[in-house]
């Protein structure tokens, strides 16, 4: 075997470990920190697929912005509550089982595609990379609608940090008796 084929089975078992953890673990927590090893051997299977722009788009929106929100509302909702977050297991077997169904279909999809015969795979060299003129095109064209995006991610985020804080007061002061 060669480094190639071994760096995408490790991206693929990356993935499958994430996702199997998300599946068994009881804890929220852990199941979006098993998430962010999902979405990271999502992306590396997006680089060998030749989507080098989508790769990247994964890691900064998903993992970077997404991921992170999430583990913010857990760890806010756990500090909240008082108690641990954790799944009903008669919700596991529902989510396993719509899982593996998932599978099934998106096997059945895979394997009956002739890949063979699809025209973007067999004119694409490996070499080529949108990236660079997706980069240019933002920073060119479009620059004013990438500043205001991230104008409003900013905003955003400010404003969840600052409800985040309106809330943990509020709750010191239930804590206290003041409410």
């Amino acid at each position: 075997m060669d480094l190639q084929t071994i760096i995408f089975y490790f991206f693929a078992g990356l993935t499958l470990l994430g996702a199997g953890i998300i599946l068994l673990t009881r804890n929220v927590l852990y199941a979006a920190f098993a998430l962010m090893l999902c979405f990271l051997g999502v992306a590396g299977l997006y680089v060998f697929a030749g989507a080098d722009f989508v790769a990247a788009t994964q890691i900064m929106v998903y993992v970077g912005g997404i991921l992170i929100l999430i583990v913010f509302g857990v760890m806010l909702t756990n500090r909240l509550g008082g108690s641990a977050v954790l799944t009903d297991r008669y919700r596991m077997l529902g989510g396993s089982l719509l899982s593996i169904l998932l599978l099934i279909v998106l096997l059945q999809a895979i394997f009956s595609q002739p890949w063979k015969e699809t025209a973007w795979l067999a004119g694409r060299s490996p070499e080529a990379s949108e990236v660079k003129s997706i980069g240019l095109l933002l920073m060119s064209d479009y620059v004013i609608a990438f500043e205001l995006a991230g104008l409003l991610l900013l905003m955003a985020l400010i404003a969840s940090a600052f409800l985040a804080r309106e809330s943990a007061q509020s709750q010191d002061i239930k804590e206290e008796g003041g409410l």
